[in-house]
């Protein structure tokens, strides 16, 4: 069967409406079609072989870790405003123990992995006998296909078991989604490419020798009397190298020639740092957090970690609070239940800016002290729940001046 036959019965097999097209296999067309395409520099990038370029492990590692490591909470609506809903079966899988052998950040930290290194994170919910989740176990994405109800489109998760395939739907399914469903790897793979070239280079410049420090040219007879004569001059060069004290003796009409480097070679280091930089923009990371402080300075720093939490981090935590609702909360629960990642650690500034900060919300009548003493994990102090300006010396009225008397 030709190739045009091969795509035909594909989208058969698929739904699709068969049109008779031919496609090479070099096309931009078939690389859509099959949702990949090799890269131009020939470097078979995966998820998991991407993670050996160290900028990439740095952001992967990054992202993950920092939301692994941010505490989630399930919070619950009232008259009042709202209160941590403790007694919801979720709260320890969100912010305690996500199963009996993982925590919940671990869980958050492998599934943020699986989304930017594969595409997609999965995890399955285990539910009590009257239907409240009891614990998050993680799938591997290779076990798991997604597919599209053909009544009202909403996905269904095909998972590959030991008993056989079987299709959960979606609120059965913790979800984490990367971009289009796509991994940045695969959408940046020429980068990260040209960076794991770079790095090949470096390793066997540096290593075996990429780049000759010798080039011997010497006319040679090609027969056997002329092989035996150049395997005597490899010898002598070798036995020389060995010991490069002695004087390197060679044939008459031979020739040592030692390679300069070129310019190219001379802005190795340059060409590095902007594949850093790549990498960073395929990420959406700041490049100072992947150690590529060649612009970095105190005051860009502080704001590029801001940039961080809003640009880069946000989308990532959004997508965990949908998916947590989706999965962890009936349709009643919705309305008045929610999660919430807590960032206040991620903006902090430095301690003179953040005490600044925190004395203006409290003179200032906005936050208690002892509200401010939660955030610094003290405890609450005798009359620090009132809304007081701590620099005054009392709490009471104004007296006005006395009337002056008439002359």
């Amino acid at each position: 069967m030709n190739f045009a036959g091969i795509v035909s019965n594909a989208k058969k097999a698929f739904g699709f409406r068969v049109e008779q097209k031919a496609y090479s296999l070099n096309s931009p067309e078939f690389a859509d079609l099959i949702g990949t395409r090799p890269t131009y520099s020939g470097v078979n990038i995966g998820g998991q072989t991407a993670l050996y370029v160290p900028a990439v492990l740095q952001a992967v590692r990054l992202i993950s870790e920092t939301i692994g490591s941010l505490p989630c909470k399930v919070y619950r609506e009232t008259a009042e405003g709202k209160e941590a809903a403790k007694d919801h079966s979720a709260y320890r899988i969100v912010h305690k123990r996500a199963n009996e052998w993982t925590g919940a950040g671990d869980l958050r930290t492998r599934l943020t992995a699986d989304a930017l290194t594969h595409g997609n994170g999965y995890a399955r919910v285990v539910r009590f006998e009257d239907g409240r989740p009891f614990e998050l176990h993680r799938l591997k994405p290779s076990k798991v296909t997604l597919l599209e109800d053909d009544v009202t489109g909403a996905p269904v998760y095909r998972v590959s078991e030991r008993s056989g395939t079987r299709d959960y739907p979606h609120t059965e399914i913790l979800h984490i989604p990367s971009f289009l469903g796509t991994s940045p790897i695969s959408f940046g793979k020429e980068g990260i490419g040209l960076a794991a070239i770079l790095e090949r280079h470096g390793a066997q410049f540096f290593g075996s020798g990429a780049r000759p420090s010798i080039v011997i040219k010497t006319r040679i007879a090609d027969n056997d009397a002329g092989a035996n004569k150049w395997k005597n001059i490899r010898a002598d060069f070798r036995r020389w190298r060995s010991d490069p004290s002695e004087p390197l003796i060679l044939p008459p009409e031979t020739e040592v020639d030692q390679p300069a480097m070129t310019s190219t070679d001379a802005q190795f280091l340059e060409h590095r740092l902007e594949q850093v930089r790549e990498i960073a923009r395929i990420f959406g990371v700041p490049p100072t957090m992947l150690f590529e402080l060649t612009r970095g300075t105190w005051s860009n720093t502080e704001q590029m970690g801001a940039q961080f939490l809003q640009l880069c981090l946000r989308p990532w935590l959004d997508h965990w609070q949908d998916a947590y609702a989706t999965a962890l909360l009936s349709e009643d629960e919705q309305d008045d239940h929610y999660f919430e990642f807590v960032v206040d650690d991620l903006m902090r500034a430095d301690a003179a800016s953040r005490t600044a900060n925190m004395t203006a919300l409290v003179t200032n009548r906005i936050m208690t002290p002892n509200e401010v003493r939660a955030i610094l994990n003290l405890q609450p102090l005798a009359g620090g729940d009132e809304l007081i300006n701590p620099h005054t010396t009392s709490n009471a009225a104004p007296v006005p001046a006395p009337a002056k008397e008439p002359a």
